[in-house]
């Protein structure tokens, strides 16, 4: 006989529910990794540089010369030398007691004697010695995340291996919600996570359970089964599994999500409808992710609203924005498209307290894209 989940008779406020969730939770251990598995990890910490280039070299070919020895120079008063000069390439150092390099056209080697037709300042041709990389730079910086142009400076430093927080998330898989598991999955891995999925082989409990107990980590997702349909049995599987600590959350939307823990580890449950799952994404798993990876709270960009924001009192809105003119326009509030989703540059929450913002309110959002 099936006995369906039942959502209790109130909803249990949005911060209650990520304090609970957030309750004990520490950042994982660091681990040292080649930088190829390091992109959007959290540092741990700031391995200084030495200067790049270590020496001045040379920008581009040509010849080496001191620019003291070469005033006056032009192609109608020619500065004879005695010897041709140094010829350098670029990256190669510049030799002992020059300071500039000029191309194979400022010298005429046509004659007995080699003429230079240019005058040249100081650094011409030349990358200084620090040019690119000061001495004593930070190739990271701890707390954020490892970006693309952090791997650029690691690599030219001769850095081959970055100490990161990676912790492990977990997805069980409810057949039927395919596309927000692997919409969920690429976000978390975004975020820095190291991610498996696992698919339950059933919607029923004993099924979901049987796969709860196959996910070590140090945050577990179920996404799908949290309503209180005939086959939905998630949060009954997390019950019989470990605490289940609330079910219904006061946020809209995402109102079936749930919380617990299967030992020491959080558990968020999302439903499965996309904008149902991305809602409990943000305000309740993100978090306990960026919790266990040490990172520095998210930057926010304020800006004051294009239009009025309406909220019910009592429930935390999600609203969805997007940037025109100096201003937060919004795309979605509460009722989330596909597409508002996939426009969206930012999101905030409408606490359950307040009855919304009145236009030019100025407002913290979270940008979706860093």
């Amino acid at each position: 006989m099936t006995v369906n989940q039942r959502l209790p008779s109130s909803l249990t406020p949005l911060d209650v529910a990520l304090a609970a969730l957030l309750h004990g939770v520490e950042p994982v251990l660091p681990v040292e990794l080649p930088l190829v598995e390091t992109l959007r990890c959290i540092a741990v910490d700031r391995p200084p540089s030495g200067a790049l280039p270590p020496h001045d070299i040379a920008a581009s070919d040509g010849f080496a010369l001191c620019s003291r020895d070469l005033a006056g120079a032009s192609s109608y008063s020619p500065l004879p030398l005695a010897a041709l000069p140094a010829w350098v390439e670029a990256g190669e150092a510049i030799p002992e007691g020059c300071d500039c390099v000029l191309d194979s056209d400022s010298v005429d080697q046509s004659g007995p004697m080699p003429l230079v037709l240019a005058e040249a300042i100081p650094g011409q041709g030349v990358r200084r010695a620090g040019g690119d990389i000061a001495a004593g730079s930070p190739i990271v910086e701890a707390g954020r995340p490892v970006l693309a142009g952090d791997l650029l400076i690691a690599r030219a430093a001769g850095i081959a291996r970055l100490k990161v927080r990676r912790p492990r998330l977990r997805i069980v898989n409810i057949p039927g919600g395919t596309v927000t598991s692997a919409t969920i999955a690429e976000s978390a891995t975004t975020a820095g996570a190291d991610v498996g999925s696992i698919t339950a082989t059933g919607r029923d409990a004993a099924s979901i359970a049987a796969a709860i107990d196959r996910a070590a980590c140090d945050l577990l997702l179920l996404i799908g089964g949290s309503g209180i349909g005939r086959t939905d049995a998630a949060v009954t599987a997390l019950a019989a599994s470990g605490e289940l600590i609330a079910h219904g959350i006061a946020v809209q939307p995402g109102r079936t999500s749930a919380v617990g823990r299967v030992g020491n580890t959080p558990v968020v449950v999302l439903p499965g409808a996309p904008d149902h799952a991305f809602a409990a994404w943000w305000t309740l798993a993100l978090p306990v992710l960026d919790r266990l990876s040490g990172r520095r709270p998210r930057k926010t960009l304020t800006l004051p609203l294009a239009r009025k924001i309406a909220s019910s009192v009592g429930i935390a809105e999600i609203v969805l924005l997007a940037r025109n003119q100096g201003t937060w326009v919004t795309l979605a509030a509460g009722d989330l498209s596909l597409d508002a989703i996939a426009r969206a540059e930012a999101w905030l929450t409408v606490p359950g307290v307040a009855e919304g913002y009145a236009a030019g309110t100025a407002v913290d959002a979270y940008m979706l894209r860093e």
